[in-house]
């Protein structure tokens, strides 16, 4: 796994010059470095709050340098902090449930939303206006060991259906809403940003209702050691990265100007972001009483499905899974 990680570090083209532009012209205090391991590529709307934490320099404020790197997925993420190659990461807040099944001693820190990440979005001309009518059809994911990919089988249970039911294709964090947007799927399970690039190819799409499966917001994870043994480090981490999705909650346009000043690319797609962002702050980010905390009963609940599919093969201690000692610290 170590020797799997190195060759992470030497791909740090995009995350590496991601970080490097957006830091802010500083003193040359000495800053805690920090390696910040990311599910996907830094350039989407979904990473909005730790983009925002970067450029507006909140986690410099904190004394800290974040280096993000892209792991291959949620569950690769956890991995890899739990075998201690990263002291942070980023998933789902799914994730605990199905690593630590697996001896993988990763909790999560904070929750960015009381809302669930995964969207379900169909296109609105085949007249797919439930999950039900998924029946037969080709949706795309971004990958099978994705957390995404195991909300959506929730998701499906919620309807009566399995994955038996449905044409599921692993498509890359790209291909989901490309595929779609090329007419080659009828619907994807993903991001809210992806729902954003899919009406800008050109489709209308329908977001189909999933609240009868409570997956969860992105998440912040952490090992047991580095909670054990560096909670200062974490409480700084996850006060700056909340501070990101705050502005956003506050002010999707503002954010959605600074967020493209950080990456220029985006530069003349300042509306398409701030669509982003809305989404997720009406649907993800909304109604959390506590920016970050994260809700035991939900987490519960959504191990039990877990469980009972054999996604996981044992239930695990649910204060195992999460700790909300690092939100709503000032």
């Amino acid at each position: 796994m170590k020797k799997y990680f190195a060759s992470l570090c030497k791909k740090l083209a995009l995350a590496g010059s991601v970080a490097l532009a957006m830091s802010p012209a500083v003193s040359h205090a000495a800053l805690e470095e920090v390696t910040y391991l990311l599910p996907a590529p830094p350039n989407s709307p979904a990473f909005g709050p730790w983009i925002l934490a970067q450029k507006k320099g909140y986690y410099e404020a904190e004394n800290l340098k974040v280096n993000f790197i892209v792991a291959k997925g949620g569950v690769d993420v956890a991995k890899q902090i739990g075998a201690g190659n990263a002291v942070i990461g980023g998933a789902i807040g799914d994730t605990p449930i199905i690593v630590r099944a697996n001896g993988i001693p990763v909790k999560a820190i904070a929750v960015l939303g009381a809302g669930a990440v995964t969207m379900v979005a169909a296109n609105a001309n085949e007249h797919i206006n439930t999950l039900k009518d998924l029946k037969g059809k080709t949706v795309t994911v971004m990958s099978y060991t994705d957390t995404t990919y195991y909300a959506f089988l929730g998701n499906l249970r919620t309807a009566g259906l399995g994955k038996e039911d449905v044409q599921i294709q692993a498509a890359g964090p790209a291909g989901v809403w490309q595929l779609f947007a090329a007419g080659k799927a009828s619907a994807f399970a993903g991001v809210p940003d992806w729902v954003v690039n899919a009406n800008h190819a050109g489709v209308q799409t329908k977001l189909l209702e999933t609240s009868g499966f409570q997956s969860m917001a992105q998440a912040i994870l952490a090992s047991d050691d580095t909670i054990k043994n560096k909670p200062e480090l974490l409480k700084r981490l996850v006060r700056a990265t909340l501070k990101g999705m705050e502005d956003i909650m506050k002010d999707p346009k503002a954010a959605a100007l600074v967020y493209v000043s950080a990456l220029p690319s985006y530069k003349g797609k300042e509306d398409q972001i701030e669509e982003s962002f809305k989404l997720y702050r009406d649907h993800v980010y909304a109604n959390q009483k506590v920016l970050g905390q994260i809700d035991p009963d939900r987490m519960a609940n959504v191990q039990k499905f877990y469980v009972s599919e054999s996604i996981v093969s044992k239930a695990t201690p649910i204060d195992e899974l999460y700790t909300n000692q690092f939100v709503g610290t000032k």
